[in-house]
Parts: C-alpha cells; sequence; structure tokens
C-alpha cells in the first residue's frame, strides 16, 4: 500500500506535514483509546501500519527519494541517542521522537526501544512503554536502567501493591547510577507508608 495514501498525504507534502499526519492518526488510532472495546484489534492493525507508513516514508526521504519536503528530517536524524536524551530531559519530546523514527531497523538496539519506551511513557502511554522496555531488557538484561524502567512500570501495572524487583526499602538505588537524569526521578522513587523516598 502507498504510505502516503496511509497517512493521507500527499508525496508533495513537506516533512512537517507529514509528521503532523502521523501524530494525528497516531493519537486517534492508538490501542489506550481501545482498551475494552471490540474494535481494539482493528485499532492495533491501524496503529501498526500507520507507524509502517511513516518509517517507509521517512526512510525514503532520507534516501533522496521524496517529491517534496523540507529536508529538515534528514537532519536530525543524524542525531545521537545521547541527543534524544537531552531532549526528552528538556521536554522536547516531539523531536526526540522524530529522530528516533528515522533510525533504520537494523540500528534500533535496546537503547532504541529504552528511549522510544521513555517518551510513550511520557505521553501515557502506558501499555507501548511496558512493550518497549521490556523489549530492551530482553535485549540487553545487564543493564540496571532499563530492568529499573520495566521494574517501576509492572509495579504500576501490578496496581503499586509490592515493591518492584531491585528497588531497595530505603537508601541507595543501584539502578540511578546509569541514570543519566532521564526518568530517574520517577523510577527511583517509591511510596513507603506514605512517606516519599527518593534514592537519586
Amino acid at each position: 500500500m502507498d504510505p502516503y495514501k496511509v497517512l493521507g498525504v500527499s508525496p508533495h507534502a513537506t516533512d512537517e506535514e507529514v509528521k503532523a499526519a502521523y501524530r494525528d492518526l497516531a493519537r486517534k488510532y492508538h490501542p489506550d483509546n481501545y482498551q475494552n472495546n471490540p474494535l481494539a484489534d482493528l485499532a492495533s492493525e491501524k496503529m501498526t501500519e500507520i507507524n509502517q507508513a511513516y518509517d517507509q516514508i521517512m526512510e525514503m526521504r532520507r534516501n533522496g527519494k521524496h517529491a517534496g519536503g523540507s529536508g529538515s528530517y534528514r537532519q536530525s536524524s543524524a542525531g545521537s541517542f545521547a541527543d534524544v536524551r537531552a531532549m526528552i530531559n528538556t521536554g522536547r519530546v516531539a523531536e526526540a521522537e522524530e529522530i528516533l523514527r528515522g533510525t533504520p531497523q537494523n540500528r534500533r538496539d535496546a537503547e532504541w526501544y529504552f528511549l522510544m519506551g521513555t517518551i510513550y511513557y511520557t505521553r501515557g502511554w502506558l501499555d507501548e512503554a511496558y512493550r518497549h522496555f521490556t523489549t530492551a531488557v530482553q535485549m540487553n538484561p545487564q543493564n540496571p536502567e532499563y530492568a529499573a524502567a520495566l521494574n517501576r512500570m509492572a509495579w504500576q501495572r501490578g496496581g503499586g501493591m509490592n515493591r518492584p524487583a531491585g528497588y531497595p526499602a530505603a537508601g541507595g538505588c543501584t539502578a540511578c547510577d546509569a541514570c543519566s537524569g532521564l526518568i530517574c526521578a520517577d523510577c527511583c522513587c517509591e511510596c513507603m507508608g506514605g512517606d516519599l523516598i527518593r534514592c537519586c
């Protein structure tokens, strides 16, 4: 299927127009909007189609195979994962997502999945965040930062009744050593007896 038709834009659309169309469709069809809904499966399929179309368009444009576009995406896609972390830390989530989505499939490593999961978490798309954190941990099970993020989400999904594995009762938090300030404040906080304990 023509990826431009999937997003409902012209091949001559600018990069910004393509991104805007993608974001509108992603908000409309995101699975979190269809929980306990008989249309959930269809929405999930549509979301997959939208993501694939967007990735395909951006890949074509990076390779110069497009009729329009501002060229701004080519420049931003050169950003490193360190840039993505900095953007997330300063609230520039849309720009961070733009860089991540521009990463070729064969370069999407554990760090990519962790950062994309962080973006989903920031937006409140918890199911997607959990899936991405899970993939990051599966790809690099030795990384304490990824494990801390996944444990925190597992704790939240379980109602927050039990302390997730790897969370100390008090004091130091080993996972925070690698946080670099990204989601440390969230991942490394817990409520015990009504008292907020911050370990980083």
